[in-house]
């Protein structure tokens, strides 16, 4: 057994989307040496094992680290995604978090990768290959790790799963696609929406596919989340009008029914009202094809799968063993408690935007290089934790709002937030704003907050 002593001013557990982003910051605005300690074998946490057709559900233009441009910044011309911004593939990702370790981390002098490394807490590491074991003495530990991101192929199913009855998760579909008649989608989130996509697209029957619907979720149009100039003044006019209704609304429900009618929420069945919302987002041509199945089960979450039957909350539908089961019911973004990013020698990496990870890890870096007094610290980056349910919305507009306000009255940071690609909501490249439509905007922004605060504790 060999044991190694490295020092540096942090230490920052896990090599996924946020580590990397929070590294990325560090490194560039600060002279800080970083030891990264991850389990996987290369960077980009649940990206290494995701499902080989999954793409990014926003812009590449925003996603990352903040100093290096992921794609090629071109709007899709064919696809289900034709006329915006391109998403990158799970191997463009891939590849992308390996190249800014080896083309940029690595060759600073200020980077220590650990990968394949379990790390045990109070600074001890250990090789998960070798007998290779670390202490780590750093002024900080940053945990990179605690949003908990979970996909179909790190774990098995939660439900009991009968012998012989064909269950796999997502990764397995485009090795066994052809060998079944039948295929059953397990999970309504992004997972389920992208499966049930995959299939459609390579020609199944729509007529073949059963899909599991414990929840029906509302769901973002990705046209309305879209980088830079090309799209500002529509963005800023949905921005503007989503403004004014969580304004003006007089419950939760006047919420959903304006934003759908302005278009900034769709749902896949007009007809029934959803009370999940995860950020999960679709184009208008996605959600035609999704339109297209016609056997959604709407009998809450699996129990047990038979060869015969598989069995729900409120009943059961059959199978048999021709149908594939496809499980995609992993908590991608979980909601997990909210926690001070800054606690004296520890930072927990956190989303301060809703849904934007690695926007809030490159975020939490630059406050971290930039400020000094702790209290400041935490205030500017207060945590808006991912969203669950329908009333979620709200909970995460009206946290989005409060940091927004926060944020705009420092001027450095709002210059910060304009130059960083991340921040896909504000770019440098769109016209300035007219003062007197900034000034307005403002002023519908604090009316906002105070009537979601009041809608917000209607529904406690």
């Amino acid at each position: 057994m060999n044991t190694e002593t490295i020092e540096a001013d942090y230490l920052v557990i896990g090599a996924g989307a946020m580590g990397m982003a929070f590294t990325d910051v560090i490194l560039n605005e600060t002279q800080a040496s970083v030891v990264l300690v991850d389990r996987n074998h290369q960077p980009g946490g649940h990206w290494t094992v995701a499902y080989p057709y999954v793409r990014l559900h926003q812009p590449s233009a925003f996603y990352g680290v903040n100093s290096r441009p992921l794609g090629s910044d071109t709007i899709d011309q064919t696809g289900w995604n034709k006329g915006l911004y391109e998403l990158a593939t799970n191997s463009e990702v891939v590849a992308y978090f390996d190249q800014v370790m080896q083309q940029q981390f690595l060759p600073s002098g200020r980077v220590q990768y650990l990968p394949n490394c379990h790390y045990e807490g109070d600074g001890r590491a250990r090789s998960l290959i070798s007998e290779q074991r670390y202490n780590i003495s750093a002024h900080k530990v940053v945990d990179a790790t605690y949003m908990h991101v979970t996909v179909p192929a790190i774990r098995p199913p939660q439900y009991t799963v009968a012998e012989g009855v064909a269950c796999e998760p997502p990764n397995a579909l485009p090795r066994l696609q052809g060998q079944y008649q039948r295929y059953v989608v397990v999970g309504a989130g992004k997972t389920g929406m992208d499966a049930c996509l995959f299939l459609l697209k390579n020609q199944v029957n729509p007529d073949h596919i059963t899909w599991i619907m414990p929840r029906d979720s509302w769901i973002l149009d990705r046209a309305n989340i879209q980088p830079g100039a090309l799209f500002a003044n529509s963005i800023g006019e949905s921005f503007a009008r989503q403004t004014q209704t969580l304004a003006q609304a007089q419950s939760l429900a006047e919420v959903f029914t304006e934003l759908e009618a302005q278009g900034n929420l769709i749902r896949l069945d007009p007809d029934i009202t959803p009370t999940m919302y995860r950020c999960a987002t679709v184009t208008q041509m996605e959600l035609e094809q999704l339109r297209r199945i016609k056997n959604v089960v709407r009998k809450g979450r699996v129990t047990a799968i038979d060869p015969d039957n598989i069995h729900l909350d409120q009943g059961k539908v059959p199978t048999d063993a021709s149908t594939l089961h496809v499980d995609c019911t992993a908590d991608g973004l979980e909601r997990r408690p909210a926690r001070p990013v800054f606690d004296g020698h520890n930072i927990t990496l956190q989303t301060v935007r809703t849904c934007q990870q690695v926007f809030s890890g490159a975020f939490i870096a630059h406050i971290e290089a930039a400020y000094q007094d702790e209290a400041q610290k935490n205030d500017l980056c207060t945590p808006v934790p991912h969203p669950d349910t329908a009333e979620d919305f709200l909970h995460t507009s009206l946290g989005n709002s409060l940091n927004a306000v926060r944020w705009a009255q420092d001027e450095d940071l709002s210059a910060w937030l304009l130059a960083a690609r991340l921040d896909g909501f504000t770019s440098s490249d769109a016209p300035p704003p007219d003062p007197a439509q900034l000034a307005r905007l403002g002023e519908a922004t604090q009316l906002a907050i105070e009537n979601m605060q009041r809608l917000v504790a209607d529904l406690n």
